[in-house]
């Protein structure tokens, strides 16, 4: 019985100390698989959030191309800037159904635009064959602008729907920072846009003539601003004046936005300086 006894005191340790082994080998990786994920979740938090930093200044900057190539307004008051009455011997009202003939075709799955004005007594299309077919290249990139801001809009609300249904108050801090840092993203992007667009004499010709060679495969935009229409419509005075209303819509948008998130911070900053007094 002593010897028996003897021999299970001996056991007792041994089996104790490789259970104890064996426990602490199996709870090793759950350890550093729960570390791993940690990890793992704040590299793809950090993505997302700079994916939504770069994405904004696409939003907002599509947001405004959308805008003004369906804002009746642009189009009359450039038509009325640039005298277009006279260089085309159509009259305002014409003039506005050539405006909304144009934000209709954009807006339709027409591949064609089809406009007839009134000529010496006669319903006439406006546009020649060559002017016809550069206007569906521009709605292709028409096309593409919305495109880019639905995809663009759909990450960015997705981004801040999630932020704001964890309520956390470091994710609402995170999201407004993000959002100053996008604004501040797009003010920059603006501000050199303008930059080598806008400013100079020659700086915007210069602008137009690359942004046609980049954006078209072909040579149809190169038309005859004597006899073709479309140039005599939209002169190159009034895309100047588009692209500006462009840059400063976006950056518009990029101050509301970012004052809106800076304000948050601020506040919030206030609130929780005041707490510890």
């Amino acid at each position: 019985m002593v010897r028996q006894a003897s021999c299970l005191s001996v056991t007792i340790p041994v089996f104790a100390e490789f259970s104890h082994q064996k426990l602490s080998n199996f709870t090793f990786p759950t350890r550093q698989g729960t570390i791993l994920r940690h990890m793992l979740t704040k590299a793809i938090a950090r993505i997302a959030r700079i994916l939504f930093v770069i994405t904004l200044p696409f939003l907002f900057f599509s947001a405004s191309i959308a805008w003004a190539v369906n804002s009746q307004w642009l189009y009359t008051s450039g038509f009325a800037k640039q005298n277009v009455g006279a260089t085309t011997g159509l009259d305002k009202e014409q003039l506005a159904q050539v405006a909304k003939g144009f934000i209709s075709y954009w807006n339709s799955g027409e591949e064609r635009i089809n406009i007839v004005v009134v000529r010496n007594g006669q319903y006439v299309p406006l546009f020649n064959e060559r002017e016809i077919d550069h206007l569906v290249d521009v709605k292709t990139l028409f096309q593409f602008d919305y495109r880019m801001m639905f995809i663009t809009g759909a990450y960015v609300l997705g981004y801040v729907i999630f932020s704001l249904y964890r309520r956390k108050r470091d994710n609402l801090r995170g999201l407004s920072k993000s959002i100053a840092w996008g604004s501040g993203l797009t003010l920059g992007l603006m501000l050199s846009l303008g930059a080598v667009a806008l400013l100079g004499a020659n700086a915007f010709e210069s602008f137009w003539y690359q942004f046609h060679i980049l954006s078209f495969a072909n040579d149809l935009w190169e038309l005859d601003p004597a006899k073709d229409y479309l140039l005599m419509l939209v002169p190159e005075g009034f895309w100047y004046d588009a692209v500006r209303d462009i840059v400063f819509a976006t950056a518009g948008i990029a101050i509301v936005c970012g004052g809106a998130a800076i304000a948050h911070l601020i506040y919030h900053r206030d609130k929780k300086i005041g707490s510890y007094c």
